[in-house]
């Protein structure tokens, strides 16, 4: 069987559909055993997530956060790098974010706080990424441990400073101060209300363009600049990325900058855009289920924006699916990794047998 005969729509776009509905078939049957209809549990789901203005901004709001987290683990995959790291890297990311506008909430004005928030989270970002990229590039150390290692420290630090220094006297929680007002990202059902336009209110903000806009440049980088070039060379064969004299150590160490930045502009969506403080755990395992995006997505942004939506969904639809049967919203965590399990694990469960179908059609038109 020849993979050149095989067009893209097949391995790109039906394998990896039918993987989701796999995954939503066994997800039925869990429903059955829990004794709820699964097609009243899809139809609230639905319903909860994308029938109204609220359950959409807030479909739209997780996907927000995966868009960065999964542009981060996506951007390291086509260089050969597993960054493991995006937990720690988008919680460094809101530290900067919140130093400034903590520091400087009440001095500059929000058209200023704006870029700078955006440019000191992704640089605090790309400063977490930075030692496990040169333990990799300079001292062979697997960046898929340092990685993980980094996540553990980056939350034992964000621990002590909310507990030591960033907590405001005269209360227990493990958060900082609200920021100032200046400092708030505007909600998307604040700038339709401007226009006359009267929706739901919900976390969705702005910063979903600036996401947007970050899969744009990535495209652009990734496919269409020298060092796109160069970043996918060394991800598809590193040897012969070195007798071409592409230097290994200058790869791996700016695309791990790029990702960890990349991660780091996670903390727009939340602590500008809803929470207005930094709280401990902020990120709630966003990092990690970026993984799950990029592979879903195949690494391309327009995969990941889509795979973006259908956690969104799960997210939202689980908590709409939650308020309305009382069961556990841990549900959604099993919907996740039933999801995961056959886009990842069983990726390629039915690739052979599409294949052959595929190939045995075309053939029989030929004919």
């Amino acid at each position: 069987m020849s993979q050149q005969r095989i067009p893209a729509w097949l391995t790109v776009g039906l394998v990896p559909a039918i993987n989701i509905l796999m995954a939503f078939a066994v997800s039925a049957l869990l429903f059955v055993y829990i004794d709820i209809n699964p097609l009243e549990a899809a139809q609230v789901m639905w319903e909860g997530a994308f029938t109204n203005a609220e359950g959409l901004g807030f479909t739209l709001y997780y996907a927000t956060g995966f868009i960065f987290t999964g542009l981060a683990v996506s951007l390291a995959f086509h260089a050969g790098l597993f960054n493991i790291g995006g937990e720690g890297q988008a919680y460094i990311g809101g530290l900067g974010l919140g130093l400034v506008c903590l520091w400087l909430g009440e001095l500059l004005p929000f058209w200023a706080l704006l870029p700078l928030g955006v440019l000191v989270s992704g640089l605090f970002g790309a400063a977490w990424a930075y030692v496990p990229a040169y333990l990799q590039a300079k001292r062979g150390s697997h960046i898929v441990i340092t990685t993980i290692m980094f996540n553990f420290i980056a939350s034992a630090l964000m621990a002590y400073l909310l507990v030591n220094v960033l907590k405001p006297e005269g209360t227990m929680a493990t958060e900082s101060r609200i920021f100032a007002e200046a400092a708030w990202l505007p909600k998307i059902h604040e700038l339709l209300g401007y226009l006359g336009v009267q929706v739901a209110a919900s976390p969705l903000n702005i910063s979903l363009f600036w996401a947007l806009i970050c899969c744009l440049l990535f495209w652009l980088f990734v496919w269409h600049t020298r060092w796109g070039y160069e970043l996918r060379s060394v991800g598809a064969n590193l040897s012969a990325a070195a007798y071409a004299g592409i230097p290994y150590p200058k790869v791996v160490i700016s695309t791990m900058l790029l990702s960890g930045m990349l991660a780091g502009f996670f903390a727009l969506n939340v602590l500008q855009g809803e929470l207005h403080q930094i709280k401990l755990n902020f990120v709630e395992g966003f990092g990690f289920t970026g993984i799950a995006v990029a592979l879903m997505g195949r690494n391309h942004p327009i995969g990941v924006i889509l795979a973006s939506v259908l956690f969104g969904f799960l997210y939202q639809g689980g908590a709409e699916l939650s308020f309305e049967y009382g069961i556990d919203r841990n549900i959604v965590v099993v919907l996740q990794g039933l999801v995961i399990l056959f886009c990842g694990a069983l990726e390629h469960l039915f690739r052979p047998r599409l294949e052959s179908v595929y190939l045995r059609l075309t053939r029989k038109e030929a004919n």
